[in-house]
């Protein structure tokens, strides 16, 4: 049995690239019915690349579920046929590019004053309002002007988030408020108007660094691999070349550390790390003498030391060594070049089972979704 809690929701989604189309994949995957609108040449997200039998990772990714109309929002007939199935919906999520929707006369608040229970998303790269309203925004675009790449990185080298953090936290926010949005639907029997930013969004997300700027004088350093403000918290090479990320998140388990990992190399009270801030203020010495130790073992033999101390490790892993997690659970996705696997939904509903549904063709639902709103 499925888990469909959105059964009988109707979504309408003019998307592209990344952000909306995750928030549709997530109200697809729990049962609702997402028409994905695109132009002649598709989802610029289609061409991205072509890694998975063909077709692009990021397109098969957040795109299964959804029924593809292409529809010419600037001609008549396209407007109308559109309008038509927007009156039947209950969700009209879009991120085109700034006022694209405006220009076009289908705004959000036009759309509700024909629907007044429709709940509309709009998706902006910094709001619609301000300076930076009408600017383009692209994933690394934001993630430059948030800060958060002058966090990322090591020493003096910046660097960007390896996955496209700013689209992913945008789609999961716009997906969380839409379904408080359902929720209060439900009480008040009217629509709610929903407008998020992929700039709000990554701002949320920088606040630990924001508040140590604004009230500590400073953002913390950028140190790799290592947490920026805990400390023992990074990776270590072993004597067979393997690297190990270690994670001490109390003075518990910081005592445990130096009694049963460092045997001695430093004393549990030693003043210079008796205190996690004091450990962060000297980090590089601390990593040296864990690095003296742990450079004389296996990854192995640290392994069985750690677990029987409790302390927190990880392996350092490589996406091929990821690929063959024993953790990492798989599904079976229908597309057109045929079947491929892709992570399982992370939240498991005890009693229903995951059952993906196929990544469209463009344009595959053209002739039914015509027929049924003409």
């Amino acid at each position: 049995m499925n888990f469909q809690p959105l059964k009988d929701i109707l979504v309408v989604s003019v998307e592209q690239a990344a952000s909306a189309p995750l928030a549709s994949c997530r109200l697809a995957d729990a049962g609702a019915r997402v028409i994905k609108i695109e132009r002649d040449t598709g989802d610029f997200a289609r061409q991205y690349d072509e890694a998975v039998k063909g077709l692009s990772t990021y397109f098969v990714w957040l795109n299964r579920g959804k029924e593809s109309i292409r529809l010419d929002l600037k001609s008549d007939e396209g407007k109308d046929l559109f309008l038509r199935i927007v009156d039947k919906a209950d969700v009209f999520i879009q991120n085109l590019a700034p006022g694209a929707m405006n220009r076009l006369k289908l705004n959000s608040e036009r759309l509700r004053k024909r629907n007044e229970t429709l709940i509309t998303c709009d998706i902006s790269g910094y709001g619609e309002e301000g300076e930076y309203s009408q600017m383009k925004a692209y994933d690394n675009l934001v993630q430059a002007e948030s800060g958060l790449i002058d966090v990322t990185g090591s020493g003096d080298t910046r660097a960007k988030v390896g996955i496209s953090i700013a689209d992913i936290s945008t789609g999961m926010h716009a997906y969380s408020a839409i379904l408080e949005a359902l929720i209060q639907r439900g009480k008040t029997g009217e629509g709610v108007s929903i407008k998020l930013s992929m700039f709000d969004s990554m701002a949320d997300w920088m606040m630990v660094p924001w508040l140590h700027q604004e009230y500590g004088g400073a953002a913390p350093e950028r140190t790799g691999v290592h947490h920026a403000s805990i400390s023992p918290y990074g990776s270590f090479k072993t004597r067979d070349e393997k690297e190990i990320m270690i994670g001490i998140q109390n003075e518990r388990e910081w005592k445990r550390f130096c009694k049963e990992i460092l045997n001695g190399a430093i004393a549990e009270d030693d003043d210079r790390f008796n205190r996690n801030s004091k450990r962060v203020k000297h980090r590089k010495l601390l990593n040296q003498i864990i690095q003296k130790t742990f450079i004389k073992q296996s990854l192995d033999e640290l392994v069985e030391k750690l677990d029987e101390a409790k302390i927190a490790y990880s392996r350092l892993r490589t996406i091929h060594e990821f690929s063959k997690h024993p953790q990492l659970r798989l599904a079976d996705l229908e597309t057109e070049n045929g079947t491929i696997r892709i992570a399982d939904r992370p939240a498991r509903f005890k009693g229903f089972e995951s059952d993906f549904k196929p990544v469209p063709k463009l344009g595959e639902h053209d002739y039914k979704i015509k027929k049924e709103f003409t």
